[in-house]
């Protein structure tokens, strides 16, 4: 029986993702054994086209080619797979899409423009069809092997759709916003990390994008009648790695 076949590709990101993967260690070759790799330019020289079982892309897509390509995947893929925050949401290179116009950005970063050509960040369901979604950045690895797990036996995940808070609280964690002052987060943030920063006491800065219940508007007035940030923090904070949703765009623009 053959075995699946997975494509791994990168579009504009920083391939921290696809570095999460092979990190993967002790379960590294249990999948290497159930699969076959037949792209991932990171971590093989020799690559096959598709059709694909299933295709992972990291990164958001921010050129022409990037579309072109993307829909070419799809075309030749039984399941997408958007794989971290910058190909579910845009992620932190979406920040660009807040800070001026496309001509003024390529002019900022590159001497020569001539050969530039860009457009607003997005994440990839912009564009196509996306099955699976990993978030965070970058990925979390129990996810990863969670939805790997479920892609062979050929159900489908279950993942966290509830606030990091809820993580929090299990971990018995003191309220970084409440008790300590600190501009967390966590109460609009999706789950699945494990509340990982606010346990080793640093705020959570919604790297996994918006939970289903995400009351970002309340949490914008808290940041500013509380703790004393100014509107302009308060909308970096929410346009950092998730602002093309609508949920974080509603905290960004109440102030």
């Amino acid at each position: 029986m053959a075995k699946p076949k997975l494509a791994f590709f990168k579009f504009t990101s920083c391939a921290g993702c696809l570095l999460s993967v092979l990190n993967l260690e002790d379960h590294l070759l249990d999948i290497v054994g159930a699969v076959d790799i037949v792209h991932f330019l990171m971590a093989r020289r020799e690559t096959q086209p598709g059709p694909y079982d299933v295709a992972f892309i990291e990164g958001a897509v921010s050129t022409p080619h990037e579309v072109e390509q993307l829909k070419e995947i799809r075309r030749q893929s039984k399941v997408l797979v958007a794989l971290g925050n910058c190909a579910v949401t845009g992620g932190v290179p979406s920040m660009k899409n807040f800070a001026g116009s496309e001509r003024e950005m390529e002019e900022r970063v590159y001497s020569e423009t001539w050969d530039i050509k860009s457009i607003p960040v997005r994440g990839l369901d912009y564009y196509v069809k996306v099955d699976e979604y990993l978030r965070g950045c970058s990925i979390d690895l129990n996810e990863l092997v969670v939805l790997l797990k479920s892609l062979l036996l050929g159900v489908s995940p279950r993942f966290r759709p509830h606030s990091v808070c809820n993580e929090c609280k299990l971990k018995e964690n003191v309220c970084l916003l409440i008790s300590k002052g600190k501009a967390c987060m966590g109460s609009v943030s999706a789950a699945g990390c494990g509340a990982l920063c606010p346990s080793l006491n640093r705020p959570c800065e919604g790297c996994r994008g918006p939970s289903n219940d995400a009351n970002a508007e309340a949490l914008a007035y808290t940041f500013v009648s509380d703790l004393g940030l100014s509107p302009e923090e308060v909308r970096r904070k929410f346009q950092k790695y998730a602002g093309n949703t609508p949920a974080f765009r509603k905290g960004a623009e109440a102030l």
